[in-house]
């Protein structure tokens, strides 16, 4: 059976370049979500949100090729990020963060072939965000975004500010939450070969 890469598919979300600023249109999409708060380098509440929201979206993909014959790449991690005063949002204090961890599911996934995943799931492993886990459609709208190559944190500062002043210069206005795109497997990347979409909306 085909094996569906949305990545491939929407090859304008999620191969921008490392140099220049892009504008996308970011349609409807379809995610796993976890919502928290914390620093995502200390806080037991964003690990407990890796171990739920990977499993269940491997599980998910393997029950829809199993009962659906419907088999795809399974979305790399995406996070949402922002404080409740975004003039305030700072590299140097994560643990005022707010963030949504998230997957992207293709479009035939429905809401009772993730329970039949959890369901299996649950009998082998413990999902200790189970309780905070959605799937829900997300249309993030039109955006700006670049590549950045390089470790987390303060060394994407400068993509960061690449697109805010993109969008300054433009005349628009910022607008939603940081957006970042996790291309690379952090587990098995050296820092300095980890590619990150960095992604701004705009209004």
């Amino acid at each position: 059976m085909p094996k569906i890469d949305l990545k491939k598919e929407n090859k304008e979300f999620y191969y921008p370049s490392t140099k220049e600023v892009s504008v996308v249109e970011l349609p409807l999409m379809k995610f796993l979500m976890i919502d928290g708060q914390g620093d995502p380098n200390t806080s037991k509440e964003y690990q407990d949100a890796m171990e739920t929201i990977f499993p269940v979206s491997y599980k998910t993909k393997f029950t829809s090729k199993k009962e659906k014959s419907q088999d795809y790449v399974v979305m790399p991690l995406e996070g949402l990020w922002w404080t409740d005063k975004m003039e305030e949002f700072s590299m140097a204090d994560k643990g005022s963060w707010k963030w949504t961890v998230m997957i992207r599911q293709p479009d035939f996934i429905r809401q009772n072939t993730i329970n039949k995943a959890i369901k299996e799931l649950e009998k082998k492993k413990d999902l200790p965000a189970l309780s905070k886990l959605r799937f829900e459609d997300f249309q993030e709208g039109k955006a700006v975004q670049i590549m950045h190559i390089g470790p987390y944190g303060e060394a994407e500062a400068h993509a960061v500010r690449k697109l805010h002043d993109f969008i300054e210069n433009k005349g628009y206005k910022l607008s939603g939450k940081h957006h970042e795109i996790y291309i690379s497997d952090m587990r098995r990347t050296k820092p300095e070969k980890l590619k990150t979409i960095i992604r701004q909306p705009f209004e």
